[in-house]
């Protein structure tokens, strides 16, 4: 599997946990009707989501993470 697939499906992984358990939380703990949950439960993923990158190297493809919650990019081996 190359590096961009890779990177397109730790992207996918990680915003669907952090959507779909915002999601509950947010339905189960909140007032909030209809729409706004899912709503409120994208924009919270997409802020709170690593986000997965490849970039070409001289080294070869290399595939970088970088979260809110860790300072600066982290190399995935």
């Amino acid at each position: 599997m190359s590096k961009k697939t890779k990177g397109f499906l730790f992207n996918f992984i990680g915003f669907a946990i952090i959507f779909f358990g915002v999601r509950y939380l947010v339905g189960t703990y909140t007032n909030l009707e209809g729409y706004w949950i899912p709503i409120t439960a994208f924009v919270v993923g997409t802020i709170l989501a690593p986000k997965f990158q490849t970039v070409q190297t001289k080294d070869g493809e290399k595939l970088f993470m970088k979260w809110l919650f860790i300072k600066g990019f982290q190399e995935i081996k």
